[in-house]
Protein backbone atom coordinates (compact mmCIF):
# COMPACT_ATOMS: atom_id res chain seq x y z
CA UNK A 1 0.00 0.00 0.00
CA UNK A 2 1.29 3.21 -1.10
CA UNK A 3 0.85 6.40 1.03
CA UNK A 4 0.76 9.91 -0.21
CA UNK A 5 3.95 12.32 -0.41
CA UNK A 6 2.64 13.85 2.44
CA UNK A 7 2.58 10.85 4.19
CA UNK A 8 5.95 9.32 2.84
CA UNK A 9 7.37 13.04 4.39
CA UNK A 10 6.27 12.85 7.84
CA UNK A 11 7.86 9.46 8.23
CA UNK A 12 10.84 10.29 6.57
CA UNK A 13 11.31 13.40 9.24
CA UNK A 14 10.54 11.38 11.84
CA UNK A 15 12.90 8.57 10.74
CA UNK A 16 16.00 11.33 10.12
CA UNK A 17 15.45 13.20 13.26
CA UNK A 18 15.19 16.78 11.51
CA UNK A 19 12.69 19.77 12.29
CA UNK A 20 10.58 19.31 8.96
CA UNK A 21 11.03 18.71 5.05
CA UNK A 22 13.76 20.98 3.23
CA UNK A 23 14.71 21.42 6.72
CA UNK A 24 19.24 20.31 7.07
CA UNK A 25 20.22 19.28 10.54
CA UNK A 26 24.27 18.31 11.89
CA UNK A 27 25.01 14.44 12.69
CA UNK A 28 27.75 15.13 14.82
CA UNK A 29 27.65 11.18 15.72
CA UNK A 30 27.50 9.96 12.27
CA UNK A 31 30.64 8.25 11.07
CA UNK A 32 31.18 9.62 7.67
CA UNK A 33 28.34 12.27 6.76
CA UNK A 34 28.17 15.83 8.50
CA UNK A 35 24.82 16.87 7.81
CA UNK A 36 20.72 15.24 6.94
CA UNK A 37 17.96 16.85 5.50
CA UNK A 38 14.61 15.23 4.44
CA UNK A 39 14.46 16.78 0.95
CA UNK A 40 11.18 17.21 -1.25
CA UNK A 41 10.75 18.20 -4.10
CA UNK A 42 6.94 18.14 -5.63
CA UNK A 43 5.67 14.67 -4.80
CA UNK A 44 9.39 13.10 -4.62
CA UNK A 45 10.91 12.69 -1.03
CA UNK A 46 14.41 11.78 -0.26
CA UNK A 47 16.35 11.72 2.83
CA UNK A 48 20.10 12.62 2.04
CA UNK A 49 23.23 13.00 4.08
CA UNK A 50 26.05 15.24 2.58
CA UNK A 51 29.09 16.82 3.89
CA UNK A 52 32.44 15.08 4.97
CA UNK A 53 32.90 14.54 8.50
CA UNK A 54 35.15 16.50 10.52
CA UNK A 55 35.98 19.13 7.16
CA UNK A 56 34.61 22.46 7.40
CA UNK A 57 32.83 24.59 4.58
CA UNK A 58 33.86 27.62 3.83
CA UNK A 59 31.35 30.63 3.79
CA UNK A 60 32.45 34.53 2.73
CA UNK A 61 34.07 36.30 5.50
CA UNK A 62 35.31 39.46 6.06
CA UNK A 63 39.10 39.42 5.94
CA UNK A 64 38.99 35.71 4.56
CA UNK A 65 42.28 34.65 2.61
CA UNK A 66 42.76 34.06 -0.79
CA UNK A 67 42.87 30.48 0.24
CA UNK A 68 39.52 30.57 1.28
CA UNK A 69 38.23 32.31 -1.70
CA UNK A 70 40.00 29.79 -3.63
CA UNK A 71 38.75 26.57 -2.24
CA UNK A 72 35.07 27.95 -2.01
CA UNK A 73 35.55 28.04 -5.40
CA UNK A 74 37.20 25.00 -6.68
CA UNK A 75 34.47 22.63 -4.59
CA UNK A 76 31.63 24.78 -6.77
CA UNK A 77 33.54 24.42 -9.75
CA UNK A 78 33.84 20.79 -9.02
CA UNK A 79 30.57 19.68 -8.45
CA UNK A 80 29.13 22.10 -10.38
CA UNK A 81 26.69 19.73 -12.38
CA UNK A 82 25.55 17.67 -9.39
CA UNK A 83 24.71 21.37 -7.37
CA UNK A 84 22.88 22.55 -10.64
CA UNK A 85 20.71 19.23 -10.39
CA UNK A 86 18.76 21.05 -7.48
CA UNK A 87 17.39 20.20 -4.02
CA UNK A 88 17.52 16.60 -4.69
CA UNK A 89 21.39 16.41 -4.87
CA UNK A 90 23.51 16.44 -1.85
CA UNK A 91 25.71 18.55 -3.29
CA UNK A 92 23.46 21.18 -3.84
CA UNK A 93 22.48 20.96 -0.07
CA UNK A 94 26.50 21.09 0.98
CA UNK A 95 27.12 24.23 -1.15
CA UNK A 96 23.92 25.84 0.59
CA UNK A 97 24.41 24.60 4.09
CA UNK A 98 28.35 24.63 4.34
CA UNK A 99 29.68 26.67 1.57
CA UNK A 100 27.34 30.14 1.33
CA UNK A 101 26.29 32.29 3.80
CA UNK A 102 23.64 31.44 6.34
CA UNK A 103 20.89 33.57 7.90
CA UNK A 104 23.04 35.51 10.53
CA UNK A 105 25.72 36.36 7.91
CA UNK A 106 22.56 37.43 5.33
CA UNK A 107 21.33 39.55 8.21
CA UNK A 108 25.51 41.41 8.72
CA UNK A 109 25.24 42.14 5.29
CA UNK A 110 21.68 43.43 5.21
CA UNK A 111 23.24 46.18 7.92
CA UNK A 112 26.19 46.50 6.25
CA UNK A 113 24.55 48.08 3.15
CA UNK A 114 24.78 45.18 1.22
CA UNK A 115 28.46 45.16 1.32
CA UNK A 116 30.46 41.82 2.93
CA UNK A 117 33.42 43.20 4.27
CA UNK A 118 31.83 46.33 5.68
CA UNK A 119 31.59 46.96 8.85
CA UNK A 120 28.00 46.68 9.72
CA UNK A 121 25.98 49.34 11.51
CA UNK A 122 23.31 48.01 13.50
CA UNK A 123 21.20 50.21 15.19
CA UNK A 124 18.18 50.18 17.14
CA UNK A 125 15.60 53.01 15.62
CA UNK A 126 11.62 52.33 15.56
CA UNK A 127 9.53 54.08 13.25
CA UNK A 128 6.29 53.06 15.24
CA UNK A 129 3.17 55.11 14.40
CA UNK A 130 1.11 56.50 17.64
CA UNK A 131 -1.67 54.41 18.27
CA UNK A 132 -5.08 56.30 18.76
CA UNK A 133 -7.91 55.46 20.23
CA UNK A 134 -11.33 55.87 19.52
CA UNK A 135 -13.93 58.10 21.31
CA UNK A 136 -15.07 55.27 23.00
CA UNK A 137 -11.67 53.85 23.95
CA UNK A 138 -11.40 50.94 21.65
CA UNK A 139 -8.09 50.76 19.53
Amino acid sequence: MAGSASDKAKAAVKRAGVAGVNKPKRTPSHPTKSHVVVAKEGDKVKTIRFGQQGVSGSPPKKGESEAAKKRRSSFKARHAKNIAKGKMSAAWWAAKTKWTIGPIGAIMILFSGGDLHAEPQLFCSYNVPAVQSNSDGAW
